[in-house]
């Protein structure tokens, strides 16, 4: 330990002590990122999860405000991690708040304290910072900053793992903060380029705390399992052999729920957890029930990947390979903070390449996006997010990408309004400054990002030690050989494949879940009014279909696979199709009395009136021919709900002179949005028919 001032070492080593208790010691570099914080007022604290990083700044905060100094402002991109520092301050004494989404009702008491001087430390999130009530207090100067914290500093740079636009805003307020305004930024995970691009932003004289980032109790396996049946079987098989509770990430929602779904169902206690739950409170019910082991496992996107504390996490799976080795080393980095031992399993195969390669190439909008978007806003006043649905082609997700990022850009900027007691409206205007699209920038980073994915895939295929691949990719400065993965010792933690009869267990518990098309039940916002639709009510459907099945996921092992084979390849879906999907349906005919079988046309082929009429002769219900088609663009190139409704709407309509029966069941090859499904079943019952059952094949829905 390297101490210039000693003063500011005795005051450290007694807060230190009254935290953790007398003899209590700092790890390795702790003390020297407390004085170069306090002294030289820029530093850099890059340590491998667990090394202790808030302890620093809790403690230069202590000290500060013993000197009657400003709060500290911590910026931290999660909430559960928000709450597990705020209890850590309490305990040394401070003074503490959130802001964030959570604790918007206490804003306005939160933001007088921070005026009045009366807190020590407040954590906000970005997207909140950012906001027009917590900008006008902190650029009116009415608050008094006496350290600026930035936590999980990689976001903030270009190069950064998990680039987060609301953080790249963050260099601006760097450089308006005076020079005697200590600034720290903190990350578990950056290579020599985040470093440099860190340095870069934070101004002069950056103090750099670098440490090994090995985690000496983590023990590494690789696992080549190509299909769904085999990982979920191996999952089943050796989570009973895992002491603990643990992790397994995936790359999407519906992995998540569907893993955690089959999970509970064998009788394992498990939970999803991703950003499509929107109950925050149930959330924090998840993550309490994880943190006192009521779960064995929690199955988490990335939204558990970073700063999340509970330091007796004892495995960590990926269901799915990481797109980089930077991200993949910070969700391991939940295990084993507090243990001797925790183990880490990687499966990989085809299909993740696939999904990743789907978020490096959606991860910057185009240029042609941006430039509809923009060219929308000049032709249109007061545009909303559901307006520019209805105007432009485009998921909502990539509209509200683009946006976010011509806001950024300051081609454009917004407004909230309010518009009764509890809702608010958000209008989006175009600025006076002029659009350039960064596309050389973007292309950078896209090289950067397949790079890092090329290194991934090595992991699965190295003999180095998986320990060392690892941090040699993250720059260690001492990388070594950990000894206890299953390459340094030649011998395997849990085995490699599950056992055939499991493997089975998991195909039939897959053929055997009830596969819901659920009915759209509201029209796109704005639709009906913008498209002059004969329909008084502007909200929700006049007629509406019922709950209906599909047979499988597209491209899925198994049926799946069939599925694209008989669509694409054969051009006949196969009598074993027919077979499963009769048997699929034969009690739901039955037990909601479907008279007749129909089907959705197409001007392209035959593919589904030939497999929905042997189908109807499976199930020996009457084959009926009730709906044609116009030539219109094809479904999927529309690309969101409200392009979907209007293409469908222009694109079917009732024959002429049919007799409609009262309940039908309508067949299609694929189910998406349901757009074309609901259309069809409108037209059918605006002439009689008392209820439609979709029935698809396959969903090829990749909304989650």
């Amino acid at each position: 330990m390297v101490v210039n001032n000693p003063q500011i070492f005795m005051e450290a080593q007694s807060l230190l002590q009254q935290l953790y208790g007398e003899g209590s010691s700092f790890r390795d570099g702790q003390y020297e990122a407390i004085e170069s914080t306090l002294v030289k007022h820029r530093s850099l604290v890059v340590q491998r999860t667990g090394w202790g990083k808030s302890l620093v700044y809790f403690i230069c905060t202590h000290m500060l405000r013993q000197q009657n100094r400003g709060m500290t402002l911590v910026v931290s991109p999660l909430l559960a991690l928000m709450h597990n520092q705020k209890e850590a301050a309490e305990r040394l004494g401070l003074t503490c708040a959130l802001l964030n989404h959570q604790t918007k009702e206490q804003r306005p008491e939160i933001l007088r304290a921070m005026t009045s001087g009366t807190l020590d430390l407040v954590f906000v999130t970005p997207e909140t910072m950012f906001q027009e009530d917590v900008q006008e207090i902190l650029k009116s100067g009415s608050v008094a900053i006496g350290l600026f914290v930035i936590d999980e500093a990689h976001c903030i740079s270009d190069w950064g793992h998990d680039f987060r636009l609301d953080y790249c805003k963050l260099k601006e307020i760097i450089k308006a903060l005076p020079a005697n305004v200590p600034v720290l930024a903190t990350t578990a995970t950056a290579n020599e380029r985040v470093i440099n691009d860190l340095v870069e932003q934070m101004g002069e004289d950056v103090v750099i705390s670098r440490g090994p980032l090995s985690r000496d109790s983590l023990h590494l396996q690789v696992l080549n399992l190509e299909s769904r049946a085999e990982r979920y079987a191996w999952i089943l098989e050796n989570l009973k052999r895992l002491k603990g509770s643990g992790i397994i990430y995936c790359l999407t929602q519906r992995d998540c729920n569907e893993l955690a779904d089959y999970l509970k169902a064998k009788g394992i206690e498990a939970a999803a957890y991703h950003a499509g739950i929107r109950d925050e409170a149930e959330l924090q019910g998840i993550e309490e029930r994880f943190r006192q082991n009521e779960l064995k496992v929690l199955v988490a996107t990335i939204k558990l990947g970073m700063g999340y504390d509970k330091g007796d996490i004892a495995f960590v799976i990926h269901y799915q390979m990481t797109s980089d080795i930077v991200s993949y080393y910070q969700q391991i980095g939940r295990a084993g903070r507090n243990i001797p031992d925790a183990y880490v399993f990687l499966m990989t195969g085809t299909e993740d390449e696939t999904i990743i390669d789907f978020f490096i190439r959606t991860a910057f909008p185009k240029q042609k996006e941006m430039e509809d978007i923009l060219e929308f806003l000049k032709e249109h006043e007061d545009v909303t997010l559901p307006m520019l649905e209805v105007g432009v082609n485009m998921r909502r997700q990539r509209i509200e990408k683009a946006l976010a990022f011509l806001e950024n850009e300051y081609a454009i900027y917004s407004e909230k309004v309010k518009i009764s007691k509890t809702r608010d409206t958000t209008y989006y205007r175009v600025s006076t400054n002029p659009f350039v699209y960064r596309g050389e920038h973007y292309r950078k980073i896209e090289q950067i990002r397949r790079q890092e994915l090329e290194q991934m895939k090595g992991l699965a295929h190295t003999k180095q030690c998986l320990s060392r691949y690892i941090t040699e990719f993250l720059d260690d400065p001492e990388p070594h050989d950990c000894g206890h993965c299953v390459n340094c010792t030649g011998k395997l933690i849990l085995p490699a494949k599950p056992e055939p009869e499991t493997v089975q267990d998991a195909k039939d518990y897959f053929s055997e879940q009830s596969q819901v098309i659920v009915p759209n039940l509201r029209w796109p916002m704005r639709i009906v009014e913008m498209e002059k639709l004969p329909y008084k009510n502007k909200q929700s459907l006049p007629y509406r279909n019922q709950e209906g099945l599909y047979l499988c996921r597209y491209n899925d092992p198994g049926l799946g696979h069939m599925v694209k084979q008989g669509k694409y390849t054969d051009k006949r879906f196969s009598d074993e199709l027919v077979e499963e999907s009769a048997k699929r349906l034969a009690d739901f005919v039955k037990k909601h009395e479907i008279g007749h079988i129909t089907f959705v046309p197409s001007l392209r082929s035959n593919l589904v009136e030939d497999f929905a009429r042997r189908l109807a002769g499976k199930l020996g219900l009457p084959f009926v021919t009730l709906l044609s088609k116009t030539s219109t663009p094809q479904q999927k190139e529309m690309e969101n709900s409200a392009h979907q409704c209007r293409n469908a709407l222009k694109s079917f309509s009732l024959l002429e002179g049919v007799d409609i029966p009262e309940k039908v069941l309508l067949v299609d090859d694929m189910v998406d949005s349901n757009w074309t499904m609901t259309i069809c079943g409108l037209r059918l019952m605006e002439k009689g028919c008392k209820e439609v059952y979709p029935f698809a094949l396959a969903s090829t829905s990749t909304r989650n």
